[in-house]
């Protein structure tokens, strides 16, 4: 006979994961977070054409995260194109945090 014991397990209230942590030359730093951002935008654009179709209405949310993640791209553009010209390399950082509300 085999026993098993169950045992009480904590749910974790914060996980946080370093998902970009390094030295990127300009170009891949480019091309990473372009596409980050892009499949952000993407996701917001689905979200939007269902609610769309199913509800015949727009998702504002979606709406107004589009216009901000595409002006935060622009930014990191910027940012970007100003390395490239002064021939230097980018530092980039990014956590996500995950919390049980």
């Amino acid at each position: 006979m085999i026993q098993t014991e169950l045992t009480e397990k904590k749910p974790v209230e914060l996980l946080e994961y370093d998902l970009i942590k390094g030295d990127f030359s300009p170009e891949d730093a480019s091309e990473m977070i372009y596409h980050m951002i892009s499949k952000k935008i993407n996701f917001h654009e689905h979200r939007n054409f269902s609610s769309e179709i199913r509800f015949g209405e727009v998702d504002q949310h979606s709406v107004e995260r589009i216009q901000q993640l595409k002006a935060c791209l622009s930014s990191f553009n910027a940012v970007i194109n100003e390395a490239k010209e002064q021939g230097r390399n980018l530092r980039i950082s990014s956590t996500i945090s995950v919390e049980l509300i």
